[in-house]
């Protein structure tokens, strides 16, 4: 049974991943390279997210210096009007939360039972520790998602900074809890699952 954490109450600076405090994956002696390179597929699936997640940063440092964007951004940020630069950063966001929850409700609801359930057990403290990351970047999606809703709707410079720091926050801890979960389940995807 999954117990999940009530993270609302803490503050933007709070919301962490306590990475000291992450375990590290049993060795899967009998995995092969050929394990290694299929459970490798996850960081390219992460690397995707992590390619749209960098582009957002790309707009938000335009929208931050009154830049104009670059010729292949143009298309993200819709005008040089500030109120529409930053209900475009809004919308972006917004996507990119339903996307990254759409990912680790996979993750928690398949992937990391499976790999539970066919190593007999011993990959339960990282599934455990990975569910629990998912429960703060899921609550930074949360934040986020409001953010951008609350900048779509009154697109003023506290609310595009409230959304930008959220951002900048919910990237820092995708972009750690992906190193770790690549790192500690390379091999226990490619032979316990084959493929995702």
């Amino acid at each position: 049974m999954s117990v999940t954490t009530d993270l609302s109450n803490q503050l933007l600076d709070e919301l962490s991943l306590d990475e000291a405090d992450r375990p590290k994956a049993p060795p899967v002696p009998e995995a092969t390279d050929i394990h290694r390179r299929q459970g490798r597929q996850l960081a390219a699936i992460h690397s995707h997210y992590l390619r749209e997640m960098a582009q957002i940063g790309a707009v938000l440092a335009r929208i931050e210096a009154r830049d104009a964007p670059p010729e292949h951004l143009k298309r993200l940020v819709l005008s040089l009007d500030m109120a529409e630069n930053f209900r475009a950063f809004g919308s972006l966001c917004g996507r990119e939360c339903q996307v990254l929850k759409f990912h680790h409700d996979i993750e928690s609801a398949d992937m990391f039972p499976r790999i539970e359930a066919a190593g007999a057990g011993r990959f339960r403290e990282i599934v455990a520790k990975l569910k629990a990351e998912h429960e703060v970047v899921h609550e930074l999606i949360i934040r986020l998602s409001r953010a951008a809703h609350t900048l779509a709707e009154d697109p003023s410079e506290v609310n595009f900074v409230q959304a930008a720091n959220t951002f900048r926050k919910l990237e820092e801890v995708v972009r750690s809890h992906f190193g770790y979960e690549e790192t500690e389940l390379v091999e226990a995807i490619g032979y316990y699952l084959g493929s995702i």
